[in-house]
């Protein structure tokens, strides 16, 4: 039976970090906007108290949830982990996302303070500010034996580093965010240091989706449209055409020519 707390209860605390792996799941605001699920592998988190939960947050080839984290009036985040060994069981920690990004000051006092190990690939931490959390039965989930956690990642980032401390400028963790974490799938804004990176060295952002919405990705990406952008080219159109009707027919016509 499913049950429903407000903070995350102490006889799950132990569980939750004996896991070996966890989904996150994000969304942008727009209805037509990409739901994004990213599984989490290794020993990169942790619980701070009975209502923050924190994940070592990785570099890859997207960055769909810190996207979704920085979109004003967004921020909503769930983690879900599930039970592939002994009882079943399924838990969703509900919460709004925070981004430290690595680099920055609340990074690094953040790792100091809870003696956070990092990796070459550390990307940034993502903390949890949970506000409900659900339990439920995972019945139909099925088993798993663990066998180990892959270093492909923690390998490929390490050498990236090792070439750029040779003397290969291309190869620095800025410049690969810059390509690849500068924004999301549907032209929201990534990581900071990346589109700061891509902006000096003028790098050009690596092209996520294909078909129509590439194109339609490319143009957000470009000029930064948001919506609160087409709100305002609706108000001035609005306002325009109120002021041409009581101005009288040949204003009209005279805007309408004008392509109003």
């Amino acid at each position: 039976m499913g049950q429903f707390f407000e903070t995350i209860p102490d006889n799950l605390v132990k569980w939750i970090l004996d896991q070996k792996m966890f989904w996150v799941s994000t969304a942008p605001l727009s209805a037509s906007g990409h739901v994004n699920v990213s599984p989490k592998g290794g020993l990169y988190f942790g619980i701070l108290d009975d209502h923050t939960f924190w994940y070592m947050d990785l570099t890859g080839s997207g960055n769909e949830t810190i996207s979704h984290l920085y979109e004003p009036n967004n921020g909503r985040i769930t983690v879900m982990f599930s039970a592939f060994e002994g009882p079943p069981r399924i838990v969703r920690l509900f919460g709004h996302g925070r981004v430290l990004e690595s680099g920055t000051g609340p990074f690094d006092d953040f790792v100091k303070k809870h003696d956070v190990q990092t990796i070459p690939g550390s990307r940034s931490i993502i903390i949890v500010d949970v506000h409900q959390v659900g339990s439920s039965c995972g019945f139909s989930v099925p088993f798993y034996s663990f066998k180990d956690f892959r270093q492909a990642l923690n390998e490929n980032m390490a050498k990236r580093i090792e070439r750029y401390e040779q003397g290969k400028s291309t190869e620095n963790m800025p410049r690969y965010w810059a390509s690849k974490n500068s924004w999301s799938m549907d032209g929201l804004p990534g990581l900071e240091i990346g589109r700061r990176t891509a902006k000096e060295e003028g790098i050009i952002p690596l092209a996520k989706m294909v078909g129509p919405l590439a194109q339609q990705q490319k143009t957000y990406m470009r000029g930064q449209f948001g919506i609160e952008h087409l709100l305002l080219v609706a108000i001035l159109t609005a306002c325009l055409t109120a002021s041409a009707v009581l101005m009288g027919p040949v204003a009209v016509r005279r805007l309408a020519k004008a392509g109003w």
